[in-house]
């Protein structure tokens, strides 16, 4: 989700949008160090969690009850009301079939998860997760491989090639994308228009258009920018040609300690200091905070996902800003942005299994995700649905714009969950902007504790 970590949610006032977007939504926010010890705690009992005991179940029941578990959103009735659509549907078409859904918090869900995975009889036969969890989910055992089911389904062929990879482990398809995040610049009409600036085309021009701005209105951050930002800083390391690692079969070594990724931190890092963004205020951010500081008025632009579009238009700045796709390295590239999101899986200790793929694809389904895009604002992992949904909202254009130029996802190893919860790539950028260490140190430091990760990951 988000999954920085992301789920990837905050409110589209359609209605809501989730506030952060999770483990696989990818949020950004901060983390105090106590919540990043329990996160931390709670994703190492996962991860060690033992296979599910009794393997596949041996029946596949063409009848009975089949349970659900979603996540909760805030303003969670739209997303019901889609549910129930898609659940009568499929009730409609499976006789003797009926289905229970039950919405869990968030910040829950890897006690809950771990406690299915360990007890196939209390387990749900489907449910949904980031798209960050899927390595840890497939390791401890949890998921079913549905990769020919999927590959038979005639909608699956216009899942967008990233979506696909969320889903994917070792080449075999254990779940289907539900939706998708990505993030963007979001920038002050009026205030560009003050100073006779143009949206900037490249990260060089981004950097130089904050100090700008900056030096003309000293009460405003140029960009707002975040230490603890992991997903709105991730673009510039792409964007210079860096990686976050690198794979060699199953197995990950850290890379943000190339010579590539080191130009992209120096770039992020760069936005860091009283020319801007200062450091004192602002090494603790993370993408809420951001993007706060941009609704709130106090920013000349800010990096934010289609997921935090209700959040500026709830602020001071509605109707006095546009979004532009972030900028890469060259005059009028795109920047890589994480493709966050959500997935919904079917558990391998289902007694329902022909039922429970079905109900998958109902819930996962084009017509489903053109019905939660228009309730909830989630971008549809679709890319014909996708484009019709442009028309509808136009809004999400530059975000579409994004995903069309290619995104990037974070390593397909369980590792990952570790990392991102001990904070590693956050203390990497503190450690710079703070001027602690520079930019070859820290991220020498950083893919050592990556590799070690990844290493006790298997």
């Amino acid at each position: 989700m988000h999954p920085e970590g992301i789920r990837m949610k905050s409110a589209l006032k359609r209605p809501a949008l989730p506030r952060a977007l999770g483990p696989g939504r990818a949020g950004g926010t901060r983390v105090t160090a106590t919540a990043a010890a329990l996160l931390l705690a709670a994703l190492t009992a996962t991860a060690c969690a033992p296979q599910t005991s009794g393997g596949p179940a041996a029946a596949d029941d063409t009848s009975g009850t089949l349970r659900v578990w979603l996540f909760q959103e805030v303003g969670n009735k739209p997303k019901e009301q889609v549910v129930q659509q898609a659940v009568a549907a499929f009730e409609k078409s499976h006789e003797g079939a009926k289905v229970e859904v039950e919405y869990i918090p968030v910040e829950t869900r890897a006690q809950r998860v771990k406690a299915a995975f360990n007890d196939p009889k209390s387990a749900p036969d489907l449910i949904e997760y980031g798209n960050t969890d899927t390595a840890g989910y497939v390791k401890d055992g949890g998921l079913a491989d549905i990769s020919a089911e999927f590959a038979a389904w005639d909608e699956a062929k216009d899942t967008d090639p990233t979506a696909r990879q969320s889903v994917t482990v070792g080449g075999k398809v254990y779940g289907a994308p539900l939706f998708v995040g990505v993030r963007a610049l979001y920038y002050r009409t009026d205030v560009f228009r003050e100073l006779g600036l143009t949206a900037p085309k490249s990260q060089a021009e981004l950097v130089s258009t904050a100090k700008k701005i900056r030096k003309a209105k000293p009460e405003l951050y140029g960009i707002a920018v975040g230490g603890a930002y992991t997903y709105g800083a991730m673009p510039f390391v792409w964007a210079a040609g860096g990686e976050l690692a690198t794979a060699n079969g199953a197995a990950y070594r850290a890379a943000v300690d190339s010579e590539a990724a080191r130009k992209g931190i120096g770039t992020y890092t760069s936005l860091f200091g009283d020319d801007n963004c200062p450091a004192a205020k602002c090494a603790q951010m993370g993408g809420n905070a951001t993007v706060t500081a941009f609704a709130s008025g106090k920013a000349g632009m800010a990096i934010g996902g289609d997921f935090s579009h209700a959040a500026v238009e709830a602020g001071t700045v509605k109707g006095k800003y546009a979004v532009v796709p972030l900028p890469g390295t060259t005059p009028g590239s795109i920047a890589p942005a994480f493709a966050g999101g959500n997935n919904i899986g079917v558990l391998k200790s289902t007694s329902h299994r022909t039922l429970a793929v079905d109900l998958l694809k109902s819930l996962t389904g084009k017509e489903t995700q053109g019905r939660l895009f228009d309730a909830m604002g989630f971008l549809p992992t679709y890319t014909d649905v996708r484009t019709a949904a442009a028309e509808r909202r136009p809004f999400v254009k530059p975000f579409i714009d994004t995903l069309g130029a290619g995104t990037k996802f974070v390593p397909a190893s369980p590792g990952w969950g570790q990392i991102d919860a001990s904070l590693v790539l956050p203390t990497m950028f503190q450690e710079v902007v703070s001027g602690r260490k520079d930019v070859a140190t820290a991220s020498t430091d950083a893919a050592k504790k990556m590799d070690a990760a990844f290493a006790d990951a298997g």
